[in-house]
């Protein structure tokens, strides 16, 4: 008796077009890391964004943007896995809470990684900006939620895909706008944090899913070929 098998975290439907966002917005992140290689000044870009919001940000939208920067934090990131994995348990979706773990690991990662790559600096030599990690974190779980709630509801292709990228955009622009209002980091930085976690998590949904699949395969191997030795 196998029972009925756990719901995969990335559902089918959406992989081709999650697949496809992933490998675009890894090209995003690369490009960004090689154009701000070594660089300690805004780009472009970033000097058209942050002049008028860079650590300007007034009470009492400084406070809100305080209070989502300490949830990227240490203590506020655990807090929100800790939450995240709990939901995921009630609602009967260990695969979920797995994901959860493994999917923001994964995230701080790869950008802690990419920091010591890139060297991109902010406000002194020893402050690693691109990407941003809270933004890619914030994002992260976002997309973790998205894909559940995907599962859960049953929604297809489109609506899937529209809820998960809807979700992605939301948490990377409020804790984006946190980082830059805050000048904790450039626009450019949030953009490659936000495309970081778009480029991570669908690769360790579909492996977390895989992984599983495979270790719930083996017990039911097992039992065949032990039946087929007792035949013979």
């Amino acid at each position: 008796m196998t029972g009925r098998p756990a719901p995969a975290v990335l559902p089918p439907s959406l992989r081709p077009w999650l697949g496809l966002i992933a490998a675009l917005a890894a090209l995003v992140v690369v490009a960004l890391g090689v154009l701000y290689a070594g660089h300690s000044e805004p780009g472009r870009v970033d000097r058209w964004i942050i002049r008028p919001t860079a650590d300007s940000v007034r009470p009492p939208w400084r406070h809100v943007a305080l209070a989502l920067d300490f949830l990227g934090e240490p203590a506020g990131s655990a807090m929100l896995i800790v939450a995240g994995v709990a939901g995921c348990l009630l609602l009967r979706r260990p695969r979920a809470a797995v994901l959860v773990v493994v999917g923001a690991g994964t995230a701080v990662g790869t950008t802690t990684l990419l920091k010591h790559l890139v060297g991109r600096t902010i406000h002194g030599d020893g402050n690693l900006s691109y990407p941003s990690g809270h933004t890619a974190f914030f994002t992260a779980l976002a997309l973790m939620a998205a894909l559940l709630a995907t599962g859960r509801l049953g929604l297809g292709r489109t609506g899937g895909t529209l809820l998960v990228l809807a979700a992605a955009l939301v948490a990377g622009a409020v804790m984006g706008w946190a980082q830059v209002a805050l000048g904790a980091h450039y626009p450019t930085d949030v953009l490659g944090g936000w495309c970081t976690a778009l480029a991570v998590i669908p690769a360790t949904a579909w492996l977390v899913d895989r992984t599983a699949d495979r270790t719930a395969d083996r017990p039911a191997d097992r039992t065949a070929d032990a039946g087929l030795r007792e035949h013979r």
